[in-house]
């Protein structure tokens, strides 16, 4: 692919991302975080026991959770044990403490807790959940393409579901992350987006970037390359940047970097190294 090419390619991608992002959320979006809300977020104590239980858990909710969502617990299924909190009231003078008063309805609040159950989507059946809009297409040879990239960066590429959780990928400093699950356009994207972090975000920048400029630096990188090579990218990429509080603004201010990524990732991509 010619500079000039690219130059152009990227130019018409970022514009529309841009227009994206001005136009706010998308519909897909919407109804994914009204779905998400109703998710509930657990205790780092409670992570590890689905963890321990159910390795593969991506997402958790109880019976009744999941019955609002439209889906329901499959019988037979074993549920994953946590531990849910109750708060109690206790009368002061029945606890046996002086408070100085007769007044026996003083009380005081004790947390306790109780075991409870929750239960993966896998072990569902229902309605589907709302998803993001997902990359799709065919990118052929390009992916082979990307992964020699990575080798000729000294960066390498694992594929570990079970680290990753919900996550698609993750970028460790010279490691990718990635799962093996994915479709083929989805893996090409994500791969992409961890490369991008590997190039802006692994040096003294990053503690000088906020959480939400790196993943719009990335996802934007991620959405000229994809788009580049013909693939079809809906509005994944904006979804993405709006769940992680970016917005044009964001985008706008960090075009130079990105446009920088996206050229060197392509310029790997070019297909006379096909030949």
């Amino acid at each position: 692919m010619k500079t000039e090419d690219a130059k152009t390619l990227a130019e018409s991608a970022l514009d529309t991302l841009a227009a994206q992002l001005d136009a706010g959320k998308s519909a897909s979006l919407t109804a994914y975080l009204a779905s998400m809300a109703r998710f509930h977020r657990y205790s780092a104590n409670n992570i590890l026991l689905i963890h321990v239980q159910r390795r593969d858990a991506t997402r958790v909710a109880g019976f009744s959770a999941w019955r609002k969502l439209g889906r329901f617990v499959r019988r037979g299924e074993k549920g994953i044990a946590i531990l849910v909190p109750m708060t109690l009231r206790r009368s002061l003078l029945e606890a046996g403490n002086d408070v100085g008063t007769d007044d026996a309805t003083t009380t005081r609040a004790i947390l306790r807790f109780k075991p409870g159950y929750v239960f993966d989507v896998s072990q569902t059946d229902g309605e589907p959940l709302p998803e993001f809009a997902e990359v799709t297409g065919d990118p052929g040879a390009y992916v082979a393409l990307l992964k020699s990239f990575l080798a000729s960066r000294n960066i390498e590429l694992s594929y570990a579901n079970a680290q990753l959780g919900a996550a698609h990928g993750a970028s460790l400093k010279g490691r990718i992350l990635l799962r093996d699950d994915l479709p083929p356009a989805v893996e090409f994207s994500v791969l992409v987006h961890e490369i991008a972090h590997e190039l802006l975000h692994t040096g003294d920048r990053r503690a000088d970037t906020s959480k939400t400029v790196r993943e719009t630096e990335a996802e934007a990188v991620a959405f000229v390359v994809s788009r580049a090579i013909g693939l079809n990218t809906s509005t994944a990429a904006s979804d993405y940047i709006q769940l992680y509080s970016g917005d044009k603004d964001t985008l706008l201010g960090s075009l130079d970097l990105i446009r920088r990524a996206a050229a060197e990732i392509l310029a790997a991509l070019n297909p006379s190294s096909l030949d």
